[in-house]
């Protein structure tokens, strides 16, 4: 199976990907989201302006029930309505914006997801969302399980990357 996707988006343009992978399926040991993308966009990440002009390129159901804003970035739309994001120049200027994936980890674990990868940008992406686990941490150790209210702006946060912060 090896499936060809072309990109034709704001952000990209005649990039092409292989899908090597069936969809959600054979992930690196490493790597265990809790939410998968559908779920995410769903919950209300990134302040509903995440992939609004690449749909063609994703599962039409992942957007059916997605909190998602045609404009700008609508904190509202956020689960937990706190901004927990960086801007994506921020993003550019840490060096964590992998030139394939020009929106940043979501869109890496969305083509992920799919099927695509690609070992060292995977092995790279795998070891920053494991390294989101001292916000976790902070969470459990400050909070009372369950407690919601408790560290919002945290829970937010890793949400954007693939923890489901409601069951902390």
């Amino acid at each position: 199976m090896k499936k060809k996707v072309l990109v034709n988006d704001l952000m990209q343009q005649g990039y092409v990907y292989f899908l090597t992978e069936p969809i959600g399926k054979n992930f690196d040991p490493d790597f265990k989201p809790e939410l998968t993308p559908k779920e995410m966009l769903e919950l209300g990440v990134f302040g509903g302006k995440y992939m609004t002009d690449c749909k063609d390129e994703f599962p039409r159901e992942w957007f059916i029930n997605a909190k998602l804003s045609s404009s700008k970035k609508d904190i509202s739309l956020n689960y937990f309505q706190v901004d927990a994001s960086m801007s994506l120049g921020y993003w550019r200027k840490k060096g964590w914006i992998y030139h394939e994936d020009p929106r940043g980890w979501f869109q890496w674990y969305a083509r992920y997801y799919m099927g695509r990868r690609i070992p060292p940008e995977d092995e790279r992406q795998i070891k920053r969302w494991k390294a989101i686990q001292r916000h976790i941490s902070a969470i459990e150790k400050n909070c009372r399980r369950g407690d919601l209210e408790c560290r919002k702006k945290q829970r937010q946060a890793v949400l954007h990357w693939a923890y489901d912060s409601r069951k902390i």
